[in-house]
């Protein structure tokens, strides 16, 4: 069995926003918080709704910046790399997935998963066979041609899931990917997702609500008190 290597790693991490009056203290999020994520490796991370989950993810994908401490994606921390080669490492990189499916609507599932994979650099043929093999995947070879208000929610978080994958990314970043289904296809969305960390041997951390799906991931963690604890 081969181990497991790490990819992402949070040493230290505080972050604050200002006060939203004026003369008042600044609003503490995050306070010297570590985590660390390895491939084939799912991590969720659960916590009341401002506890700053979303801030914490935004911050280990390099969208927002730490105020203290250091974010190291794949051996290069954060804070050294100009707006133009992060912007690149998250599109080669890193995938995302959010609550709202975030397709572009005068496109087809098709050219939604294929356009992450030709900013990348892939010439047309090959980003459109990456994208064809991945809705083949999460079983969407009969929706290849429909643009997104032909899809209903389930099949849209599958297009997405699908787009996140498509430059083989070493993180899947998800906030609440089935937070806006109704159970079956949450079910469905759960399942595929997991198994594809599986098999494709990529990091997933999520930021969720749902205690049932936070579960079945290898490590849970819940944010409190500005910091991260162990889910007994």
């Amino acid at each position: 069995m081969m181990k497991s290597s790490e990819v992402l790693s949070l040493k230290q991490v505080s972050k604050s926003f200002p006060a939203t009056l004026r003369g008042g203290q600044p609003i503490h999020i995050l306070q010297q918080v570590d985590l660390s994520l390895s491939d084939s490796t799912s991590v969720a991370i659960t916590g009341r709704s401002g506890s700053g989950k979303s801030t914490l993810l935004q911050i280990s994908a390099g969208l927002l910046s730490c105020d203290s401490g250091q974010v190291i994606f794949e051996n290069r921390e954060l804070s050294t790399l100009d707006d133009v080669r992060l912007s690149m490492l998250r599109c080669r990189r890193m995938g995302f997935i959010f609550q709202s499916s975030l397709l572009l609507d005068d496109f087809n599932a098709l050219e939604n998963v294929q356009i992450p994979a030709m900013i990348a650099g892939c010439s047309e043929k090959e980003a459109q066979k990456r994208a064809l093999n991945l809705l083949k995947t999460v079983g969407l070879a009969d929706r290849l041609y429909h643009t997104s208000d032909q899809l209903s929610g389930g099949e849209r978080q599958r297009v997405a899931i699908a787009r996140a994958l498509v430059n083989e990314p070493a993180v899947i970043f998800a906030d609440e990917p089935t937070g806006s289904l109704d159970e079956r296809n949450a079910q469905l969305v759960e399942d595929l997702l997991l198994n594809l960390v599986a098999e494709r041997k990529v990091a997933l951390m999520l930021i969720t609500h749902n205690n049932v799906f936070a579960a079945r991931c290898d490590f849970v963690y819940h944010l409190h008190n500005r910091n991260l604890e162990v889910d007994a």
